[in-house]
């Protein structure tokens, strides 16, 4: 009797630390210990995603951090339904224009930019240290129209590099795609106008940050957000999380179909 309890519990013991290196307890990366990320690995998580944001000036009710906030959450649910996926630090550092003078973005106060070559160099670091970890599907994601074609470049250099090899960098463009384009074609189903949805800090941008994290969003400030003066291609002020969550399903559900696609792809 003592011989077969103790078998239970040895096979309860084996059942819940398999299980614990399956499936690690958060997607992203910095949560994790070294031991967990190789546990991750050895477990057949084969794929990491390189989420890039931005730090920009967003109008008067969308804090800096918006990008960086929005692809981290985004990437997670992503991760997650992949299932095999682990998610790399956001990059929040990304070219947003000219210092000085300054250009774009760079004209108010807050938001940081940093030179192509820098910001490319550190995506081409990052992507080469994930795999030599042992990651085979690097996936990079960006949250900020300015600097997609940028990611696509960094891919193809990388996939040049690694050619015959198991290794592959993927640039997902449906995640911004899905932003950009079906999203705003959704609003315009929903009775906003072009002028309303915008192409910075309007309805578009700001319902999608209130439906991933309220907190980054001056609601007090809404009445006020419109206007090019004040950082603002659009008008915020019908936004609401309900518009915004129908956004976030859009963008993670057509990022996880490219993912896939992206890796089944011959090399």
């Amino acid at each position: 009797m003592r011989a077969a309890f103790g078998l239970v519990v040895l096979l309860a013991f084996c059942v819940t630390a398999g299980a614990s290196r399956a499936a690690p307890r958060s997607p992203f990366i910095e949560d994790l210990t070294w031991t967990e990320v190789r546990d991750a690995l050895g477990a057949g998580t084969t794929t990491v995603i390189i989420p890039v944001g931005g730090t920009e000036q967003s109008g008067p009710h969308l804090a800096l951090g918006k990008h960086n906030v929005r692809v981290k959450v985004l990437a997670g649910r992503i991760a997650t339904a992949l299932g095999d996926t682990l998610v790399a630090p956001v990059l929040a550092y990304v070219p947003e224009g000219n210092i000085s003078p300054p250009t774009e973005h760079m004209r108010f106060p807050g938001t940081i930019s940093v030179p192509v070559s820098a910001f490319k160099g550190t995506l081409d670091g990052a992507a080469r240290s994930l795999r030599q970890a042992g990651f085979t599907h690097i996936v990079l994601i960006g949250d900020h129209g300015g600097y997609q074609a940028q990611l696509k470049d960094v891919a193809d250099q990388l996939n040049r590099a690694w050619a015959g090899t198991s290794a592959r960098a993927h640039y997902i463009a449906a995640y911004y795609r899905a932003s950009d384009v079906a999203y705003t074609k959704l609003l315009r189903t929903q009775g906003l106008s072009e002028a309303e949805i915008g192409q910075h800090a309007g309805a578009a941008d700001t319902s999608l940050q209130l439906a991933v994290d309220p907190s980054t969003v001056r609601s007090d400030r809404l009445e006020a957000a419109h206007g090019a003066d004040i950082g603002v291609l659009g008008d915020a002020r019908r936004s609401s999380a309900v518009l915004g969550q129908s956004g976030v399903d859009l963008i993670v559900n057509d990022t996880v179909a490219a993912i896939r696609k992206a890796r089944l792809e011959k090399h």
